[in-house]
């Protein structure tokens, strides 16, 4: 439902935006080439966190080492008596 509403507000934005540009009136006082460095310094930096956040496990050891710990947590869910 979040979602949801979140695109239709950015919807309305762009759309309200893009009338009154269409009528002379720029209200972003940004230019095309400021736009795509702005949101191409914030997508590098989320991207970026992202990555960093994320368990990147590169070297085969650390690989082996995510397995043995998915199957420990899968069998320790496993042996859980069920609710209700």
């Amino acid at each position: 439902m979040k979602q949801a509403i979140t695109r239709l507000v950015v919807l309305a934005i762009l759309l309200i935006n893009q009338t009154l540009v269409v009528f002379g009136w720029n209200p972003l006082p940004f230019s095309e080439e400021e736009i795509y460095e702005g949101v191409s310094v914030v997508a590098t930096i989320c991207v970026a966190i992202w990555t960093w956040w994320k368990n990147n496990s590169v070297t085969e050891e650390a690989q082996v080492s995510d397995r043995i710990l998915k199957d420990a947590k899968r069998d320790k869910k496993a042996k859980r008596p069920k609710k209700g």
